[in-house]
């Protein structure tokens, strides 16, 4: 059988543990999974039970949240993040890719953490947990995707301003994004022979070269040589055209340039099951596309859709069906 999927409780005064509870009442045990994090921080919207292992998560009713139990200092207080949980929530991260490593879990999914507090509170010196998990695993180079049902794109740059992305877009970068997407493809998604279809930078993808001359000089470079080793790529295209229902039955992925020409498309077409998955990891890793949501936490309002997409995404690449 399949490991449970591991689950980091990520800051408590968001809305992640109010989407653990919803996500189980939603799949019930179509996707086996267990939180890591302090049970008396959970809404009670179902019930929980503690678990000793992630063995033991098989066992619980469909309708109860199996709970690995985390101490963390002090009560949840929603919308309000208080730097005592800071190393608590860290340590959920840290002993969910211990649980995943270990072969206890079969995949991990972190739900949102709130940077600011985590630096003030533990003194986390990471842009986020994609950088942490890369340290914890000792991976050199990893990507971000962003994947629905509808689209899987990559951006080969993300959080640099965009009057930077023209000196970060370098031939190394582009070609080691290109390679960890294709090899993920073939070994997490279960594609053959994937197709990547890869954006251009400028508009028009250049014009040949009136609108810029990074296609002939980066870009294009790159793409001859990987497809003299038998990938399957198309570019760089002009990134207005390529997004579009037909366009998209051509690729299996897409490689953007940088952050907004990726997530926009995805974001427009499935805002809602958005799911952020990390490429290049020894382990699978998913993560719901948005943040703690401060403002609506406690409310009931928080929609599980991109966490429901996260989970069963876990599980299939890790080998499970859902």
């Amino acid at each position: 059988m399949t490991a449970p999927v591991a689950v980091s409780c990520g800051e408590p005064a968001g809305i992640g543990v109010e989407l653990a509870e919803a996500a189980r009442r939603v799949l019930g045990g179509s996707v086996p999974f267990f939180l890591i994090g302090d049970p008396d921080h959970l809404p009670g919207t179902i019930e929980h039970a503690a678990i000793d292992g992630p063995a033991q998560a098989a066992g619980i009713p469909a309708d109860t949240l199996p709970v690995l139990p985390l101490r963390l200092v002090g009560p949840r207080v929603p919308g309000r993040a208080q730097p005592a949980h800071a190393a608590g929530v860290v340590e959920a991260i840290t002993r969910g890719v211990a649980e995943v490593r270990s072969g206890r879990a079969s995949a991990l999914c972190t739900l949102p953490i709130h940077k600011q507090a985590l630096a003030e509170g533990a003194g986390f010196a990471f842009p986020g947990h994609t950088e942490f998990l890369a340290d914890l695993a000792g991976a050199d180079e990893v990507v971000m995707m962003l994947a629905s049902d509808q689209l899987r794109v990559v951006p080969a740059t993300i959080h640099v301003a965009l009057r930077d992305v023209f000196a970060a877009l370098t031939p190394e970068r582009l070609e080691k994004r290109i390679r960890i997407t294709h090899e993920a493809l073939r070994a997490q998604f279960r594609v053959p022979e994937p197709r990547i279809a890869v954006a251009g930078l400028n508009p028009h993808a250049g014009e040949g070269g009136r609108m810029g001359r990074e296609e002939i000089e980066i870009i294009t470079p790159v793409l001859d040589r990987l497809r003299a080793e038998g990938f399957d790529i198309a570019g760089p295209l002009s990134a207005d055209t390529m997004f579009h229902a037909s366009a998209r039955a051509r690729y299996d992925a897409a490689v953007a340039m940088y952050h907004d020409q990726a997530l926009i498309p995805i974001k427009t077409l499935d805002f809602d099951r958005g799911v952020n998955v990390t490429l290049g990891l020894p382990f699978v890793r998913t993560s719901p596309d948005h943040g703690t949501a401060f403002d609506i936490a406690g409310t009931g309002r928080a929609n599980p859709s991109s966490t429901v997409e996260a989970l069963r995404m876990a599980w299939r690449m890790a080998g499970g069906s859902a």
